[in-house]
């Protein structure tokens, strides 16, 4: 089986995105990139991530040429390609439908730097694609190019896309995007969110460069 390891990932990160609520059915997709043969590990389209097997994963170049699998790949399959083509440094790409980043995407409004941890996304404001048909190349375009630096976008009245150097943390990034969501919703709820400066989240992401230990990666704040 080609990519198995990276199709047993997709199977385990799609159980836990939908366990966390991150999307919930069979909404959201996943993949993962391997830059050495230009082939993705994409989750299969329609099918519940509890139902999900290795075998049903799909493997596929940038160009969308089926290269193994039987199953139909996710009907975001130009949005993940895409990522992979504009930012190389990029090797995970996890989509959600999670409810309060979602919130937000409804409204046309980016994610605001309430609370240090969006320097995740490394910056320090999650921009709000507009609004294009699922599936659609249009939408890839959009997305892509209004993440810019970000490693995170809301796309306009749909949900979050994140990247990451691993799934490990493409799938951190979408927690810690939608937590922050959370703050600025309930913040928003009772008044006017202080939002961090400029010169404070410049300080935040250079922090972050040195946190936990060391070849550990960054997992909490």
């Amino acid at each position: 089986m080609l990519m198995r390891e990276e199709r047993e990932l997709v199977v385990e990160y799609g159980k836990k995105m939908s366990a966390a609520r991150l999307s919930t059915g069979t909404s959201g997709n996943i993949s993962i990139y391997d830059p050495e043969t230009g082939r993705m590990a994409i989750s299969p389209s329609g099918i519940d991530y509890f139902s999900t097997r290795p075998e049903d994963v799909v493997v596929a170049d940038l160009e969308a040429n089926i290269v193994e699998g039987s199953r139909k790949p996710s009907s975001e399959w130009a949005l993940h390609a895409l990522f992979y083509k504009r930012k190389p440094q990029i090797r995970a790409v996890v989509h959600t439908h999670s409810m309060y980043c979602t919130t937000f995407a409804v409204l046309g409004r980016p994610l605001r730097a309430v609370h240090y941890a969006i320097a995740d996304a490394g910056a320090a404001l999650v921009p709000c694609a507009p609004y294009y048909p699922f599936g659609s190349m249009e939408l890839a375009e959009a997305a892509v190019r209004t993440a810019g630096a970000a490693n995170a976008v809301l796309l306009g009245n749909h949900g979050l896309v994140a990247c990451g150097a691993d799934i490990a943390g493409a799938y951190s990034l979408a927690q810690g995007m939608e937590y922050v969501a959370e703050l600025q919703y309930r913040a928003l709820c009772v008044g006017t969110p202080n939002i961090l400066s400029d010169e404070a989240m410049a300080d935040v992401m250079e922090r972050f460069r040195n946190y936990g230990q060391p070849g550990g990666g960054k997992t909490g704040y």
